[in-house]
């Protein structure tokens, strides 16, 4: 492995500020359903976002990316899988992970807690406590290209969100119809 050795100007466009952050309320295709509205926000790479406008913080993801994820009580992320392992881990408040194909399987997790769901398994979370409370999320492997991966959502969902007018175009981009 060669060292390198950046300057101060180069590490700083690798620091993502919380304070700073740019977020979507509108990252995915659930999130016009009531109980998944949610605050995205994609901290390293790009992700598995469908909002082609969501600009990570940091791009340079190499193999994982980190989002965090804002909810008030009883809001979270709808049940999707993905072809990698994906981990939550709860930064504030009492979250639910739940799991299987009508998320019937639950378990409740806490501040610095962290939940690793394999590929393939429908997954999805939810603000168990009383306050907003903030989430992150890490996908690894190839999924946090620039071009972002794509997620596999339960067809429960998709008949949902297609009832608001948002779908996913071929591209994995979100779209009205």
């Amino acid at each position: 492995m060669d060292i390198i050795e950046p300057s101060v100007e180069e590490m700083l466009e690798r620091v993502a500020r919380y304070k700073e952050l740019k977020g979507s309320k509108q990252a995915y295709v659930d999130t016009r359903i009531p109980e998944y509205h949610r605050d995205i926000f994609n901290v390293i790479g790009r992700g598995v976002t469908e909002d082609k406008d969501l600009a990570p913080s940091i791009t340079d993801a190499r193999y994982f990316g980190i989002t965090y994820v804002g909810a008030e009580p009883g809001k979270g992320a709808a049940l999707h899988a993905h072809e990698t392992i994906e981990v939550f881990i709860p930064l504030t408040g009492r979250w639910a992970a739940y799991w299987g194909a009508e998320g019937d399987k639950e378990i409740e997790i806490d501040p610095f807690d962290v939940i690793s769901f394999p590929p393939g398994v429908f997954r999805g979370f939810r603000n168990v406590g009383d306050d907003y409370a903030m989430l992150m999320a890490i996908i690894g492997s190839k999924e946090t290209t620039q071009d972002g991966g794509r997620v596999a959502w339960a067809p429960q969902i998709l008949e949902q969100s297609h009832k608001t007018g948002l779908r996913v175009n071929a591209e994995g981009d979100l779209e009205e119809g």
